[in-house]
């Protein structure tokens, strides 16, 4: 299981998700990012981000 921390790349942010799929994550990070912080444009450096700072779960403990 893969882990994704909102505040890794939004300081003081506290929302999470997890999945199997490296894919799920982004696109619900980049989601989340729309609906919770206003983005309108999400960059390809925002996905390289994203995707950086995905974790393996048992890494994440």
């Amino acid at each position: 299981m893969k882990t994704f921390q909102c505040g890794t790349i939004v300081p003081g942010c506290e929302w999470h998700t997890r999945s199997d799929n490296e894919a799920d994550i982004v696109a619900r990070t980049v989601d989340h990012l729309r609906q919770t912080h206003g983005e309108t444009t999400i960059r390809p450096s925002t996905v390289e981000q994203i995707k950086a700072h995905i974790s393996d779960e048992q890494d994440a403990a």
